[in-house]
């Protein structure tokens, strides 16, 4: 099965306040193991970004400023991610801003439709929310709940987030995730919660019982300690 985990970054919170995105990242998951393939562009949203969207993910409008536009790389993006699962953290916000840029170019381009229309979407925040009702299941929750690595968001980033919350899912759901062994190293942990069960038929276990003189110096040991202790 091939999944895409996804994350974007935006100008603000509201598409319908005119709110563009400005960066796409996915990372492949194919049969549950994180591949080497990778979607991630930054994007000019042709207007303003609001100040508090730049104290989040740090990207400034002069940065943007020669990025491609949306048009430019719809095709590629939904050539990539076309017929997978989407798993994303909070999806209506990023599937909304998707579709959103869809729909500005769908008057003016063929086949063009919303991106859950070509995709199962997976929202890993109402699957935390049932698994954990009540607790805060922020990405940065979710990490230190599962001791996902996530020391390099200092601001969020598309790409990255989408790294982290692959980790995350894969532990969430009963997967595997990456242990990170220091530099560049890592291997995969295998984490199986399905229960393990034993053969009807196998022997019975050996039963070692303690003697006589092992109980004695036991309890004598105990009240050695106890009297040590003070608690004699």
């Amino acid at each position: 099965m091939r999944q895409i985990v996804l994350d974007t970054e935006t100008t603000g919170l509201e598409p319908e306040q005119g709110h563009r995105i400005i960066e796409i990242g996915c990372v492949e998951l194919d049969n549950r193991r994180l591949t080497d393939n990778r979607f991630h562009c930054y994007l000019n949203p042709e207007r303003d970004i609001d100040a508090g969207a730049v104290e989040i993910h740090g990207l400034t409008n002069e940065f943007l400023a020669d990025k491609p536009v949306f048009s430019q790389v719809v095709d590629e993006f939904l050539n990539f991610v076309r017929g997978a699962e989407l798993i994303i953290h909070n999806a209506p916000f990023d599937v909304g801003f998707i579709n959103s840029e869809i729909t500005r170019l769908a008057h003016g381009r063929n086949g063009l439709g919303p991106v859950d229309s070509c995709c199962e979407v997976i929202d890993t925040l109402s699957l935390a929310r049932q698994k954990h009702p009540g607790q805060r299941n922020s990405l940065d929750a979710l990490c230190k709940r599962y001791a996902v690595d996530n020391s390099q968001r200092v601001l969020h980033g598309a790409l990255l987030d989408a790294e982290i919350l692959a980790d995350v899912y894969l532990v969430m759901t009963g997967g595997q995730t990456r242990l990170m062994l220091g530099g560049d190293e890592s291997v995969e942990l295998e984490i199986n919660t399905e229960p393990r069960r034993l053969d009807a038929n196998r022997k019975p276990l050996r039963i070692v019982r303690a003697t006589a003189e092992e109980l004695k110096a036991h309890a004598e040991q105990l009240a050695h300690i106890a009297s040590k202790s003070g608690a004699a």
